[in-house]
């Protein structure tokens, strides 16, 4: 494996395992389920607090809306996969910036 495939499969692990802590740790917080709904509360403080949450979490998010889409309301196998493509680039993209990030503050070599 090259250094540059391995260096997309370490950052889409990691923004995949991002996304997943902060949904987990939103919903541990406030009793329920993370979701897109957290940007139709008007203009508020909040909701601005909202976005940068969302834009790292949205991979988790999109993940479980879509398995539960397809188990619950039978969603076809094209929308499942469009949706798995989706979330997957989404994360390799957040997952980059947290990388870079952390090799700009030294803590990555």
């Amino acid at each position: 494996m090259s250094p540059d495939a391995l260096n997309s499969l370490f950052s889409l692990c990691i923004g995949f395992a991002l996304a997943g802590a902060l949904a987990s740790g939103y919903q541990a917080m406030a009793e329920r389920p993370a979701g897109f709904a957290l940007l139709g509360e008007g203009v508020a403080p909040k909701t601005f607090a909202a976005v940068p949450f969302l834009v790292f979490a949205a991979p988790f998010i999109i993940m479980r809306n879509t398995l539960r889409g397809a188990k619950i309301e039978r969603r076809r196998f094209e929308f499942v996969m469009m949706a798995t493509v989706l979330a997957s680039f989404w994360s390799l993209m957040s997952g980059t910036f947290v990388v870079m990030t952390l090799r700009a503050a030294g803590v990555l070599a």
